[in-house]
């Protein structure tokens, strides 16, 4: 199962994608982390990666559209992946694909998790509130200011991801505002749907 989770910075999409992994026993990919490992990574992809990142720039598509392809390359990635924050543009999107065909692949689900942007920035700073009265660090991003300029961002450069994907019939849109067990048990049912589906067709192909 080859699975894509989009939706607002703060819908809840690193949660989801880490109860999919675990649930469907396949990776949890994370752009971030992956280009935070080409620090210490010694492949050439990711050599250039860091050279890049250690400027301060910002690492170029073909260079995040490879670490993504050479990750899903390996082993524990052979039944599924889920990826988190990645593709953010629709020319990763369209190279990401470009590279999956070439390898027989394609993905199974874009799942979108929408969530109110006027909710959303008031759960931010409630969370932010509730961390400091509780003495707790507070995440960086975990204010007013930043958490506009990413949702900016997001409207600018990955929303129009929502129809990249509707267009190749394999997205999925789930309330995010709902409790997160209830939003977990939503995004099992799409995907329980296309495992059934499979199913049957792999049935007729033996009939």
């Amino acid at each position: 199962m080859r699975i894509v989770v989009l939706g607002l910075p703060g819908a809840g999409k690193g949660t989801q994608a880490s109860r999919i992994a675990e649930k469907l026993d396949i990776p949890h990919l994370s752009t971030g982390d992956m280009l935070r490992a080409a620090v210490q990574s010694r492949t050439c992809i990711d050599k250039k990666a860091k050279a890049v990142m250690e400027r301060g720039e910002l690492v170029p598509d073909q260079l995040v559209v490879a670490a993504v392809i050479e990750r899903i390359a390996r082993s524990d990635a052979r039944r599924g992946f889920v990826l988190d924050g990645f593709p953010r543009t629709i020319a990763q999107a369209e190279a990401f694909d470009d590279l999956l065909h070439t390898r027989g692949l394609e993905l199974d689900h874009a799942i979108e998790l929408q969530v109110d942007e006027q909710i959303l920035l008031t759960r931010v700073m409630a969370r932010a509130r509730e961390a400091r009265e509780r003495g707790e660090q507070v995440r960086a991003d975990d204010n007013h200011e930043t958490l506009r300029i990413r949702l900016d961002a997001y409207k600018k450069q990955t929303a129009p991801l929502i129809d990249y994907y509707r267009s190749k019939d394999i997205l999925k849109s789930i309330d995010g505002l709902q409790p997160i067990d209830t939003v977990t048990e939503n995004v099992f049912r799409v995907i329980r749907r296309t495992m059934l589906k499979g199913c049957r067709g792999d049935q007729r192909a033996h009939e």
